[in-house]
């Protein structure tokens, strides 16, 4: 059964720091890109962040490039998403997913995963 389960999220005051994670079952970790992607209520789920199955290139939407990091540990299957100096427009549901390519998460196709619960992340004071 091919699944994600995200955590990390939490509520924090602007300034502030998380560090965001995300386990993937049921695919070879490995062998594809990882993605983040966020959505607040009314608007399309967003892309945020994305690394290369390989050689760890990262790609970041404009608005979270220096701010936000993404990783992976192939051994946990598991990706990362640290945010720092985050602001009250980070405020989103943050999910993962998994793509053969980087550029398949930037464009939103093809997505490897079915949706998750996503991690709540609320930035306020």
């Amino acid at each position: 059964q091919v699944q994600s389960i995200e955590s990390g999220g939490g509520l924090v005051q602007p300034g502030g720091s998380l560090t965001l994670s995300c386990v993937v079952s049921g695919v070879t970790f490995s062998g594809y890109s990882m993605g983040w992607f966020r959505q607040t209520p009314g608007k399309d789920r967003e892309f945020v962040a994305s690394i290369a199955w390989g050689r760890d290139d990262t790609l970041y939407t404009e608005s979270v490039k220096g701010r936000f990091t993404i990783s992976r540990d192939n051994v946990k299957s598991t990706v990362y998403l640290q945010m720092n100096n985050l602001r009250p427009e980070d405020t989103a549901v943050y999910y993962c997913n998994a793509a053969p390519y980087a550029s398949d998460l930037r464009n939103g196709s093809p997505l490897y995963v079915p949706w998750g619960q996503g991690t709540q992340v609320i930035v306020s004071l």
